[in-house]
């Protein structure tokens, strides 16, 4: 058993998230007077300290977000690295802080019932008192604990967890031990303590002490410098009097200076602060709004519902680092959802939301502002196209080597898999890539040698087309699903001669009433999925899913791989895929990026690629998910 130090585990830790039943207590006691006819719930205590945690877990959450906005933020990043899984997960804890913070707060309120009670809405002494009670007190003890709990004997076990997460955020400063947690209760409780003895305290002054207190803990800790460096320049002192995020980020990453709350003063008064500080900030506050590093690889996705809108980075960070799945608390959110897409389809253009490292190369995902509905409106096709061309056009302006387009962005119908861009812009310097190339070599390597006979539906498309060429090849009856007899013999003529016979065109599922491995790539009904004998495996490449309706049938993801380990910043799970795991029209374009190859992937797939395409991501270290028949 593995020995902790004292106070550096929090008590309700094996609580999960059972532990904010901690809080049952002071619900029980608003809902109890409320039963007894109080309904002033101004003057209710434990009402307020609950209102008061709710908006501070608020504060610490949308200024994470906000963060994250990395469309809006990533000219003004201090550490340029993406939030990667390890650290959300060592900070999905964060918000413990609050809760003891409101357990104090509760027990003062019983041991002191009349103060309370007898507390005005405003006293304007209050302020004053707490700023000097802040400014006297609170800066110097924290100052002082804080450069301790980097001493030799304290810091491994209480504070080196802190220092754990890479990119500070604004829930990174709640992310501490429990001994942490306490040294600044008591560093923000003593200010509002000293008010109230003084008798000058007030529900105004509570209120906007702990805000503040919790604006300034985000602010430092965020990772965006939004501090011009000329308000130093025109008052000098003032760069003493409140620190910024570029000076949080030396103490995050040096330790051994900048120790102050909130003012720097005291680190200039006691010999501590990092002298790199100030040209730092100008430096990064110089270069704000100038263009960063071009991305080697832009991913150029696209939302597949309102309700997976919402699985994104900078809406709940620890959501999105999990596979998406429709969950409860969505669905209050859909309507004002539903308005943010209403004002996307009027206004919004292509925009930044995650992005990783590889092999020292920069791979970006960018969102074409449109719904998966959308790209099936016969009006829409024109707009998509125009946002699809904009961000093609961006990339190349920016020398991004390659972008691959996502699922519905190189839909058949809509650009030709991408070729109506290259066509129309035949000096392009960025490569073009649909991915569908890997996706097919995905499905191929999924299905077992030993297999004789497949049913293909969606058989006509790109990747149906690829796939029967390729089995026949092989040898395999293909059956293929399809209403178009010319089309049918148009591929079934770019087969070899001897390997002709093996493409069978058939118009409806029940001729597969005997065949075990389907491919799908058209969506099929529960209906149709009822032709399929008992044991059938369904392969599919079709978006969305299929329902897996049968429970005698096995059912494969959709096509993905998953990217080397030695993958850094990546953070946020794609769609469905687990972590780490992204679709292969994705994977298809990072290998097109890691090979450094030159042409365009566009329109139809060359089945003999096939195979160089899949060596080549083996030997980048992606490694399938097979969703195959066990």
């Amino acid at each position: 058993m593995v020995k902790t130090a004292p106070l550096s585990t929090w008590p309700w830790e094996n609580l999960g998230i059972f532990k904010y039943m901690l809080l049952g207590p002071l619900v029980g006691k608003v809902m109890h007077s409320r039963l007894e006819g109080d309904d002033n719930l101004a003057s209710n205590w434990c009402f307020q300290v609950l209102l008061i945690s709710l908006i501070r877990f608020n504060i610490y959450m949308w200024y994470t977000n906000t963060c994250n906005m990395l469309f809006l933020t990533r000219n003004r990043r201090i550490f340029t690295k993406g939030v990667d899984f390890n650290q959300i997960d060592k900070e999905w804890d964060w918000d413990n802080f609050l809760i003891l913070q409101a357990l104090i707060a509760s027990l003062a309120i019983l041991l002191f019932p009349n103060g309370f009670a007898n507390m005005p809405v405003w006293e304007a002494k209050g302020f004053v008192a707490v700023l000097v009670l802040h400014v006297l007190v609170s800066e110097p003890l924290y100052y002082w604990m804080h450069r301790l709990l980097h001493g030799n004997y304290l810091y491994a076990p209480y504070h080196s967890f802190h220092h754990l997460s890479a990119v500070p955020q604004p829930v990174t400063a709640g992310s501490t031990t429990f001994l942490e947690g306490l040294l600044v209760t008591t560093v923000i409780g003593l200010p509002l303590f000293g008010c109230c003895m003084f008798g000058f305290g007030s529900k105004t002054v509570i209120y906007s002490y702990v805000f503040v207190f919790d604006f300034l803990c985000c602010f430092g800790h965020s990772n965006v410098e939004i501090m011009p460096h000329r308000i130093f320049g025109k008052f000098p002192f003032f760069k003493y009097l409140l620190y910024t995020p570029t000076y949080y980020s030396l103490h995050h990453t040096e330790k051994s200076t900048n120790y102050c709350l909130f003012m720097p003063l005291y680190d200039a008064m006691w010999n501590t602060l990092n002298k790199k500080s100030w040209d730092l900030h100008k430096k990064i506050s110089l270069d704000a709004g100038k263009l960063t590093r071009a991305p080697d690889f832009v991913f150029l996705a696209h939302v597949v519902d309102i309700r997976s809108a919402l699985h994104v980075p900078f809406v709940f960070r620890s959501f999105s680092s999990m596979p998406y799945k429709a969950r409860l608390f969505l669905f209050p959110l859909l309507p004002s959802t539903f308005i943010v897409m209403l004002v996307m389809w009027a206004k919004a253009k292509t925009f930044l939301v995650s992005f990783y490292n590889l092999r020292g190369r920069l791979h970006q995902t960018w969102v074409v502002p449109r719904f998966g509905f959308q790209y099936f409106l016969p009006f829409a096709s024109e707009g998509i196209n125009k946002h699809i061309e904009e961000a093609i056009l961006r990339a190349d302006k920016l020398g991004v080597k390659v972008i691959s387009l996502a699922a519905l962005n190189k839909n058949e119908a809509l650009n030709g898999g991408g070729t109506l861009f290259v066509k129309k812009h035949p000096n392009l310097k960025v490569r073009v890539v649909h991915g569908n190339t890997l996706t097919a070599a995905v499905i191929l390597n999924e299905i077992h040698e030993d297999v004789k006979e497949v049913f293909l539906s969606g058989a006509t498309s790109k990747l149906g087309r690829a796939i029967a060429l390729y089995l026949c090849r092989r040898g395999v009856r293909v059956l293929m699903l399809t209403l178009s007899t010319e089309r049918f013999r148009n591929i079934q003529s770019e087969a070899p001669a001897d390997c002709q016979k093996n493409l069978i065109q058939v118009t409806k599922h029940q001729a597969a009433r005997n065949c075990k491995t389907w491919v799908v790539g058209k969506w099929i009904t529960p209906g149709q999925q009822r032709w399929a004998p008992s044991g059938t495996h369904f392969h599919q490449f079709v978006v969305p899913p299929i329902f897996a309706f049968r429970r005698d049938c096995t059912y494969g993801d959709l096509a993905a791989m998953k990217l080397p380990d030695d993958v850094e910043g990546l953070g946020s799970c794609e769609y469905t895929m687990g972590r780490g795991i992204v679709h292969a029209c994705h994977a298809g374009g990072v290998i097109h990026s890691l090979e450094g190859w030159t042409h365009h992937e566009v329109g139809a797939l060359d089945v003999d690629r096939i195979d160089v395409v899949w060596k080549a991501a083996i030997k980048h270290g992606l490694q399938p998910v097979s969703s195959g028949p066990k």
